[in-house]
């Protein structure tokens, strides 16, 4: 790629466009806005805060690191630089050290469109895609509301500590149905899981399997490659 700058030319090869990655940390209820805070302060210009709650019972094979409480998720975009910045700020002041105070990571984050406050950004969307080999992987599956808790039971079988349910709305083309002629979208549930890279094929297989994923309006299963990581216990 060759860009002209000052009237001189500038050979970028590989197109360096920043690095965006997805910051995602998941806390106890009424905390999100202190991570935004702490967020803000290392140039993170906004988030999103979802309400969800976690499924982790032993505390002594506890991943995530939470039980059985009312969560929230806070989702920040930003390129790598402050995302790095971001997470040990966030670490050291809600001492995610210890356990129970929560858990942080980043995912890497391929195009982005609809923002222009995400650092310096020169382009409309990413197309870089980061090359860090990833210990951990977090796993995404969106059912019907009420299946959420089926999920975990077959994620559990396959060796899954635990996860974070989220309550969501779904507007596929097979997840609606009809009430005096208006379409009628019913609640979903999104459940996120952090795996170890080893365990995530046998984790995805299960619930696959078991939720009849295959199904149309059954659901759907992706996988996030983590970058980065705060707060795991094993």
């Amino acid at each position: 790629m060759e860009i002209k700058k000052g009237g001189a030319r500038i050979m970028n090869q590989k197109c360096k466009l920043p690095q965006i990655e997805l910051i995602q940390v998941i806390v106890n209820l009424g905390l999100g806005s202190k991570v935004l805070k702490i967020a803000k302060k290392q140039g993170v210009t906004g988030g999103t805060i979802y309400l969800g709650r976690g499924t982790v019972q032993s505390k002594l094979l506890n991943l995530f690191a939470i039980s059985e409480i009312r969560k929230e998720i806070v989702m920040m975009l930003t390129t790598s630089n402050v995302a790095r910045k971001t997470m040990d700020a966030i670490y050291q002041e809600l001492h995610l050290e210890k356990p129970n105070h929560g858990i942080a990571f980043t995912t890497s984050v391929s195009m982005l469109a609809g923002t222009r406050n995400v650092g310096e950004i020169v382009d409309k969307k990413i197309v870089q895609r980061s090359e860090v080999t990833s210990m951990y992987q977090n796993i995404i599956i969106i059912v019907d509301k009420g299946k959420a808790e089926n999920v975990m039971e077959a994620a559990k079988k396959a060796g899954a500590k635990g996860g974070t349910i989220i309550n969501a709305r779904g507007s596929g083309i097979h997840e609606t149905t009809k009430l005096f002629a208006m379409d009628i979208e019913p609640e979903k549930e999104k459940v996120m899981i952090l795996s170890e890279e080893q365990y995530t094929k046998g984790i995805v297989d299960k619930i696959y399997e078991e939720l009849e994923i295959d199904k149309p309006g059954n659901g759907i299963i992706f996988v996030q490659d983590v970058l980065q990581t705060y707060g795991i216990y094993k």
